[in-house]
């Protein structure tokens, strides 16, 4: 693409597959505040559907491969880029996590990468940073934010014990160099400061394809990786990343004069009543869960050591459902939680139970996902309740599929990667409802007191 542009070109400007549902909300956050108007389908649009959003510059696919096998992507990640290709885009992404969640068996950013390959010859951009959510690159690593500290990621102190995937690597290429055959070379912060990324690339284009992991550190490189992305290879290209390729594309078209609109500032309307439901053990949305317990809320733990018996667990789910219209009766709001952060004993037992072999743990995961679904879903329809919150990057993807919606628009800037959203759906019951998905890390204590009390 070229760097001389005088305008951006006409349609779609990105398209992209997001490996889990709230992560893929960070991404179409990151446009809709720039002024780039950007659609987040829950499955694979028809041409009718995609009509109905004829302006929208951004199409995303909100999906569930962060929680799937290598042989799954390879059955259904084929089709869906190619789907995304004939939006047009010139960028067609595949979205992951901030913190780069994945591993050869479960959640394969490199499998995603050698079919992205396949289909996109030359090379593939990668940008895992955001600047907005506390993650920078150097020299290759990638360090996260915690407790206002940045960690690196192997010394992290949730993605060590992520119970799906935790990270012994801070290094991405080696990280990644477990998951695909493909060459990585990384683009440091001082050649993207010296501009010297073409001479970079050149060094290795005589191979068919070639992943570049582009470093993040300050204003300066995010506006240097957008235009790293914006102009390697082809006029179709494949890109994998966070929601970092968003804001750095933003960045650098913003400062050449290609996006002339204010950026969007909002506000979160308050509500009178929520429901919440989490399946994340992460130690902030612990504190989370402490904190809006302290706020009104009621907190209502499922107990993971039924899951594995049908009939149990769903005699889990009634008790759940009907604890929770109790609580709205009486003036409080439900949270439906699984476990308070990586040292609740009852991770660990979960971890010892399921976690041995790797098609019942996401069998398993699976079902608590969808069962966090269907009470959110029978607690609409039996309320009306108009606002909810799903908690959890893993299990909010299978929790989503449950709500009879298909799409999401921006509303409110509600924590950086975990917007307010709008569902469209044909079912006028769910058309309308407003939705908030953050993963276990996002947000500040107070999220989902936020959640229903609004903020400037």
């Amino acid at each position: 693409m070229s760097d001389t542009l005088s305008t951006l070109p006409p349609g779609a400007l990105l398209a992209f597959y997001g490996d889990d549902f709230t992560g893929s909300s960070a991404s179409m956050e990151a446009f809709a505040w720039q002024g780039i108007k950007t659609v987040l389908f829950l499955d694979v649009p028809s041409a009718e559907r995609l009509a109905a959003f004829p302006d929208y510059r951004c199409i995303g696919i909100a999906g569930i491969a962060r929680s799937k096998s290598p042989s799954w992507m390879a059955s259904h990640l084929p089709a869906i880029f190619q789907r995304l290709a004939e939006s047009g885009a010139p960028i067609v992404q595949y979205k992951v996590c901030s913190t780069f969640d994945s591993a050869p068996e479960i959640g394969s950013i490199g499998k995603a990468a050698d079919i992205g390959a396949e289909l996109f010859p030359g090379p593939i951009p990668m940008l895992v940073g955001d600047l907005g959510m506390g993650r920078i690159q150097v020299f290759g690593h990638l360090f996260a934010q915690a407790d206002s500290r940045y960690y690196r990621l192997d010394r992290h102190p949730t993605m060590t014990n992520h119970p799906s995937t935790p990270m012994q690597e801070s290094d991405l290429a080696r990280h990644l160099a477990l998951q695909t055959s493909l060459p990585i070379t990384n683009i440091d912060f001082l050649q993207l400061k010296n501009g010297d990324v073409e001479t970079r690339i050149r060094q290795y284009e005589t191979e068919k394809a070639h992943i570049y992991s582009i470093d993040l550190l300050d204003r300066d490189t995010l506006r240097a990786a957008g235009r790293a992305i914006w102009t390697m290879g082809n006029a179709q290209k494949f890109v994998l990343g966070s929601q970092g390729v968003q804001a750095a594309l933003a960045a650098y078209w913003r400062s050449k004069g290609l996006l002339t609109d204010s950026a969007i500032e909002s506000s979160v309307k308050p509500v009178e009543r929520i429901a919440v439901v989490s399946g994340s053990v992460s130690p902030m949305t612990a504190a989370q869960i402490d904190h809006a317990t302290s706020h009104g809320f009621e907190a209502i733990r499922l107990d993971l050591d039924r899951v594995s018996d049908q009939q149990a667990w769903d005699a889990e789910i009634d008790r759940a459902v009907s604890r929770s219209r109790v609580a709205l009766s009486e003036g409080r709001d439900p949270l439906v939680f699984t476990a308070k952060g990586p040292q609740d004993p009852a991770v660990g037992r979960f971890k010892d139970r399921f976690y041995q072999d790797r098609k019942t743990a996401e069998t398993i995961n699976d079902r608590i996902g969808s069962s966090l679904g269907q009470i959110l879903d029978r607690l609409i329809t039996e309320t009306g309740i108009s606002r909810v919150v799903l908690s959890g990057g893993d299990t909010s993807s299978h929790a989503a599929l449950r709500l009879k919606i298909d799409a999401l628009t921006s509303v409110s800037k509600l924590a950086p990667g975990g917007p307010l959203c709008r569902a469209h759906s044909a079912d006028p019951s769910r058309n309308g409802i407003e939705i908030a998905m953050k993963g276990g890390q996002v947000g500040s204590v107070g999220y989902f007191t936020a959640a229903r009390d609004g903020h400037q």
